[in-house]
């Protein structure tokens, strides 16, 4: 796992996933990511995939103006957000709630990396957290 912090960009896969959005001027990134994590089902999911999806469900986040933090990591998302200022449709709102509720549902790669570290709590606390700026 390349993961410096708990946070949702606290990794390299959602920080890479950043970069796709220079391709796009709609949502079709957010969607497509977190309609992948959602086609998993209840199959394992892998922890890219949960990152990826993590990633999309923070940028929607943004879009509504709940920001969590801004710094390097986030400044192409940052300036994505600010050159399209585009409301998220609830339902793709609604549908990455459900991406986090399942990234929190094993069997999940990703929750078995964080539930193995010290920072577990950390973690849940952010895509919690995360949530709360979706509603």
């Amino acid at each position: 796992m390349g993961a410096w912090d708990s946070d949702p960009f606290g990794n390299d896969t959602a920080e890479d996933w950043t970069y796709g959005l220079d391709e796009v001027d709609d949502l079709s990134l957010i969607q497509s990511t977190i309609q992948k994590l959602h086609e998993v089902g209840s199959e394992y999911l892998e922890a890219p995939d949960a990152e990826e999806a993590t990633a999309a469900a923070d940028a929607l986040a943004r879009l509504k103006g709940h920001f969590y933090v801004r710094n390097a990591y986030t400044e192409s998302l940052d300036k994505w957000v600010d050159e399209h200022p585009i409301t998220p449709p609830q339902e793709l709102v609604d549908s990455a709630l459900r991406a986090i509720d399942r990234i929190l549902t094993p069997p999940s790669e990703l929750l078995e990396l964080w539930e193995d570290s010290e920072d577990f709590e950390r973690w849940k606390n952010h895509l919690d957290e995360l949530k709360k700026r979706l509603r």
